[in-house]
């Protein structure tokens, strides 16, 4: 099994290069799909975050009030490592499972981590790639205010509580440049992947 990483910043094209390594047939395990997997009604995560941050995130349907959460924990450097101590732990082992079942099931396999908070959490795992995508913030805040409708502000916060540009490409095996046209990042996955099958 080859196991790399696969990060960026919040509208970096993470998610493009992510779908086109699966189209190759990478296994891609995405971090964010197990965070809400492990947050479901009746998790022990789910009664940890209710136990920390209050009952009332929970709604009558038994689920999690992100938007709730988010804004409970969003700026308060304290509240996000609170949950990030909650979350985090479930999210690894999880993970853990999900590359040791996509290795027996083919030795041979290309196992891609999607995950937005590599540099803040897992930057030491045993890696053997660590792919960044990237794109300037300028480019980066266009996207989310005319791709996603966010105002200026909301996109200028969201920028800001992640980690910076330099921190994720300080950890980056590979950087592919996203900011071009939506074929320049294609040619730069596949070389990728190219790289990765004749390894």
């Amino acid at each position: 099994m080859t196991l790399i990483a696969l990060t960026g910043g919040i509208a970096s094209g993470k998610s493009t290069i992510a779908a086109r390594l699966a189209e190759h047939g990478a296994v891609v395990v995405d971090a964010d799909a197990i965070v809400r997997e492990v947050q479901q009604p009746g998790s022990p995560v789910l009664a940890a975050i209710a136990d920390e941050f209050g009952d009332d995130l929970i709604g009558p349907d038994g689920s999690l009030d992100r938007p709730g959460l988010a804004g409970r924990v969003f700026g308060d450097p304290s509240a996000v490592a609170r949950l990030n101590a909650i979350v985090h732990p479930a999210v690894q082992a999880e993970s853990a499972r999900r590359f040791a079942a996509a290795s027996a099931a083919d030795p041979a396999a290309v196992v891609v981590y999607d995950v937005p908070l590599l540099v803040e959490a897992r930057a030491s795992d045993p890696w053997e790639l660590i792919v960044v995508a990237h794109a300037p913030v300028a480019e980066r805040r266009r996207r989310m205010v005319e791709l996603r409708g966010m105002t200026t502000d909301a996109a200028d916060a969201r920028l800001a509580a992640q980690v910076s540009d330099e921190q994720r490409l300080a950890i980056a095996d590979v950087v592919i440049d996203t900011s071009g046209a939506l074929d320049e990042t294609i040619a730069q996955t596949d070389a990728l992947w190219t790289r990765l099958r004749d390894a």
